[in-house]
């Protein structure tokens, strides 16, 4: 019986997680949940599943929870401190992280240093802050396991072979809702559009980073933390039907891939249980009745987000934390019509321009970069973009 805490509970990954809990109850146990403010949800979650402590961050939903459940048992804990102390529950094998962007960097890292196994879905921490992350699992003896469909099929597809003759690694991207839109086009995309994603069922800022492009950018810098490798082998290539998730190209010419149809459920498991794997059931996946798969370049001018992903990782220090920070900033700002759908780069853009590249040595340095990125992408939001 394995136990585990699951971060970000009440997105789309928690829900797959636990999906996945409730088909192999004797193999997982749910000893804690944490979310951000929908307290509604995680009281059913509660009912359900039964663990020992929850967090919520926002503290008006951990007290109204709270209220109602006084006559349970579970501990209701709230605030940043409140999702640390949930992966420090004692009684814990395996934390899944996948709270969505920055917020997810702390309680991570409180999972690593109190020597929980990691399943990660919150690409952000890595993004920020992988050289420490990693620095930090190698001292406490933590293994980060991951969970993203593209680093999963990495990750599946190094298995059994030497990372020395690994020639480059291939993430594969979907493209988005507007990979055959006509750039002029861009100018007028609505939050609406930009939220239906053509493939994926995903919560609202991943799938504005996947039509900027900027989730696989993102992906490029988890991946040269998570694998220990250069940008010079990290490459993306564009596949709409999103069968194949990512491939693996050996010296030899060999090239090694994970397919599968797009479903979390898949990645989520092999994570929960590697080595082991367990039968999902699954559709087959009939290549006959789709009959092909395409392949094309990704287009940097067209959406420039790919390629700062690519700057930052080449800049390196605090530059990826700062380019994360004003992409959050900036695609809460479109999400909320406050910028248009191509503002989200120029804001991002600016920002990283503005930062004066340092070493960082500590967690604390990061989370001063992130303040600061943050509050520079709102003043940019004032001067590079056109008001709507």
């Amino acid at each position: 019986m394995k136990r585990i805490v699951i971060l970000g509970s009440t997105g789309s990954i928690g829900a797959s997680t636990l999906d996945v809990v409730s088909k192999f109850p004797d193999r997982f146990q749910v000893v804690g949940l944490a979310a951000g403010s929908n307290d509604q949800i995680l009281e059913d979650q509660i009912r359900t599943f039964h663990p020992k402590v929850v967090a919520l961050s926002c503290s008006d939903a951990a007290k109204r929870l709270r209220t109602r459940l006084e006559t349970s048992l579970v501990e209701v804990l709230e605030g940043e401190p409140g999702l640390c102390d949930v992966v420090r529950f004692p009684d814990c094998d395996l934390v899944i992280s996948a709270i969505v962007g920055g917020a997810g960097l702390k309680p991570t890292l409180s999972a690593i240093q109190a020597g929980r196994q990691v399943a990660l879905a919150n690409k952000e921490p890595m993004v920020m802050a992988g050289q420490l992350m990693q620095q930090e699992a190698q001292k406490h003896g933590v293994t980060i396991f991951p969970i993203d469909s593209e680093h999963s099929a990495i990750f599946q597809s190094m298995e059994g072979h030497r990372k020395v003759d690994i020639r480059r690694v291939v993430l594969t991207a979907s493209g988005g809702p507007f990979w055959e839109w006509p750039a002029a086009d861009l100018e007028h995309v609505t939050q609406e559009q930009a939220l239906k994603h053509p493939n994926w069922k995903m919560g609202a800022k991943i799938t504005i980073d996947s039509a900027t492009l900027m989730n696989k950018g993102l992906e490029v810098i988890e991946a040269k933390w998570l694998f220990d490798l250069p940008a010079a082998q990290l490459d993306v290539v564009i596949h709409r039907e999103s069968i194949i998730h990512s491939l693996v190209e050996y010296c030899d010419g060999s090239v090694i891939s994970q397919l599968g149809h797009p479903d979390m459920r898949t990645p989520i498991s092999y994570a929960m249980n590697y080595p082991e794997r367990v039968p999902l059931h699954p559709p087959l996946l009939d290549l006959g009745k789709i009959g092909k798969l395409t392949f094309f370049p990704p287009d940097t001018e067209k959406f420039p987000c790919l390629q700062l992903a690519y700057d930052a990782l080449a800049g390196g220090n605090g530059l990826p934390a700062t380019l994360n920070a004003a992409n959050e900033v900036a695609v809460h700002a479109f999400l909320h019509k406050q910028i248009a759908f191509l503002d989200i780069p120029k804001v991002i853009q600016e920002t990283m321009s503005a930062y004066q590249t340092a070493p960082l040595s500590s967690i604390e340095e990061v989370l001063e970069v992130d303040q600061w990125a943050r509050r520079t992408a709102e003043k940019m939001m004032k001067t590079c973009v056109t008001p709507i």
